[in-house]
């Protein structure tokens, strides 16, 4: 009888083995092995390697040139690296694709090193910008990045575009346009959105010299009252969003909010319905409205539950793992208690009991409804009522489980570090202290300034946490210049910023962009290292990071991009390999004629 009984199993083990090798019809050998290649792994197991083998997406081999090229078929792509480092790819946890719709519209001064050719820009794209549209600048860039160390002036600004309106945007700071613009906006009119911390500066003589202060909000609005994209300049803005993210070796960008699901979901579907979308754009989502008085949590429940039916988990792209994931709520879950990171200014502080009610009211609600969420705080003074309405609402509704995370932090405290830690939350941190903490230290003191954020504390802390860059208004959507000041303590101006005590050894700072990362979007099995079983995605390096000086790691770029095993972007001597890009919309696009990061053209 057991006898019997075993041949049976064994048949039947056979069967399923046959059955199983049928039913995936793979071709022997690897698709793609990369070699001589300086790996930085991520893997302690298995810091170093110098090749690997890819099969169906996933990384399935990693070691010596002889043991993985042992792997190549007929089939196989072989590419050399020609000594060159190869890095995970790098996973921005908190940046703003899916709101850079008009992208292709907009002169991009990231990484622009003097003042005089960012106002050349503008003269230049003046010239070819159409009767009826605007010239913009909205956001990516920072007055210490330039030579000269300062703002434009309005004389400068009226110079370089003459006839057309324009609004150069500093962050969600400050905001420089001309009469037209003004006139178009309806300054001094009741169609100006009244929003508070406005401020519109006028000369001796008290007319509008063109300079407006603001928060946030100010700056979203005004964006809405400029003349919008086609969809299909949309989608086009979208291809070369993505372009760009991949010339510095992203592969992965977690949209942080954006104008409300499933509008823009519906942009990343085109590319995703023909294998175009060349990043992985976990997401997660805020509910704005048409602007009338509203409760964003509610509001983001009635949207997925029904507008459009999708629960946390649910991915969107049916081919490609992690491709385009709904994460949950945020960053921002109600604007009153919206504490805006404008560095120019003296810290937002909330109202506790707005806190609490928040917390009490909403947060409950998603908690409940095992929704993720997270919640934009920079400053310490809310992170802490915020963490008191949190252990209430835990005692009575346990979050255990829930991924949730506070976004940004700049400020946060070492005893909130630890209470957020157990409670089970991340944090996501993001680099624009590299951009502006410049003008941080003139608000908030150079001392200050110094342990803003407390990188080492919360290194050490073990806590989930992850480095991002809140592109693309905030700050420039390259990695390498927020990896740059982790590292040096140097801001874009070449100050010291961050104290010798408070920055990270290198391969920290790469692993806040790259395995730490993976967490925020549950993924830490799979995405952030170079290892069997893990994603195909790294990148080739124009410099060995870990050996230039520190001077050069933010001139950093990518040679060759993989992500899903598949070159998403190359450059120098693989540009043959390079996917052809579709003919750029608009065609006057400043995109089109400059790049989206200075040099990229």
């Amino acid at each position: 009888m057991i006898r019997t009984l075993l041949t049976t199993l064994l048949a039947a083990c056979g069967f399923l083995t046959i059955a199983h090798g049928q039913a995936r019809h793979d071709a022997p050998g690897a698709d793609l092995i990369v070699h001589n290649a300086k790996i930085f792994t991520g893997n302690p197991a298995q810091p170093e390697a110098s090749a690997l083998a890819v099969k169906n997406g996933r990384i399935y081999s990693v070691g010596s040139d002889a043991e993985v090229l042992d792997l190549k078929s007929s089939n196989t792509r072989v590419i050399d690296s020609r000594g060159r480092r190869l890095i995970p790819g790098i996973i921005d946890a908190h940046t703003h694709v899916l709101n850079e719709s008009a992208y292709n519209y907009n002169v991009r001064w990231d990484g622009v090193p003097t003042l005089r050719r960012a106002l050349q820009m503008l003269s230049e794209q003046a010239a070819r910008t159409p009767k009826g549209h605007w010239v913009k600048v909205i956001g990516g860039w920072s007055p210490y990045q330039f030579e000269e160390n300062r703002f434009p002036t309005m004389d400068e600004l009226r110079k370089a575009v003459p006839d057309h309106p324009f609004i150069v945007q500093y962050a969600y700071n400050r905001a420089f346009m001309n009469q037209q613009a003004m006139d178009a906006f309806g300054v001094g009119t009741d169609k100006f959105p009244q929003l508070p911390g406005t401020e519109f500066e006028k000369d001796d003589q008290g007319k509008y010299t063109g300079v407006v202060h603001g928060y946030t909000f100010t700056f979203i609005a005004m964006e809405t009252m400029v003349p919008q994209p086609s969809i299909d300049e949309e989608v086009s803005s979208l291809v070369y969003t993505i372009h760009d993210l991949n010339r510095f070796g992203i592969t992965t960008a977690i949209d942080a909010g954006n104008r409300g699901y499933p509008r823009m979901q519906a942009n990343v579907a085109v590319l995703a319905s023909d294998n175009r979308l060349n990043v992985r754009m976990p997401f997660v989502d805020m509910q704005f409205g048409d602007g009338t008085p509203m409760n964003m949590v509610e509001a983001q429940i009635r949207a997925i539950t029904r507008t459009a039916p999708i629960s946390p988990g649910h991915n969107l792209h049916l081919h490609l793992a992690h491709g385009h994931v709904y994460r949950g709520a945020g960053e921002v879950l109600c604007l009153d208690v919206h504490d805006h990171e404008n560095f120019d200014r003296p810290a937002v502080v909330i109202e506790p009991d707005k806190m609490r009610q928040l917390v009490e009211k909403d947060v409950t609600k998603l908690v409940q409804r095992r929704i993720p969420f997270r919640m934009h705080i920079s400053y310490d003074e809310n992170i802490t009522p915020f963490l008191d309405a949190l252990e209430t609402l835990n005692e009575r509704t346990p979050l255990q489980g829930l991924r949730w995370s506070i976004e940004h932090a700049e400020t946060i405290s070492p005893a909130n570090i630890a209470r957020v830690k157990a409670l089970g939350g991340g944090i996501a941190l993001d680099t624009k202290m590299a951009l502006h903490g410049d003008g941080f230290a003139k608000t908030h003191g150079r001392e200050k300034a110094l342990l803003t954020p407390r990188l080492r504390q919360l290194v050490d802390s073990g806590i989930p946490l992850a480095m991002t860059t809140d592109a693309f208004r905030a700050a420039t959507f390259n990695p390498w210049v927020g990896i740059s000041w982790m590292v040096s303590g140097k801001s874009v101006s070449g100050s010291e910023v961050l104290a010798k005590g408070n920055r990270l050894s290198r391969e920290e700072a790469l692993g806040l962009f790259t395995r730490s990362p993976a967490w925020f979007m549950n993924a830490e099995s799979e995405a952030g290292l170079i290892a069997p079983g893990h994603l195909a995605d790294f990148a080739l390096l124009d410099k060995d990071y870990f050996v230039v000086p520190e001077s050069q790691i933010k001139s950093i770029s990518s040679v060759l991009t993989i992500m899903d095993g598949r070159v998403v972007f190359a450059a120098q001597d693989y540009s043959k390999l390079s996917p052809a890009l579709p003919q750029i919309l608009p065609a006057w696009s400043p995109v089109g004629h400059f790049g989206g990061f200075y040099g990229s053209r």
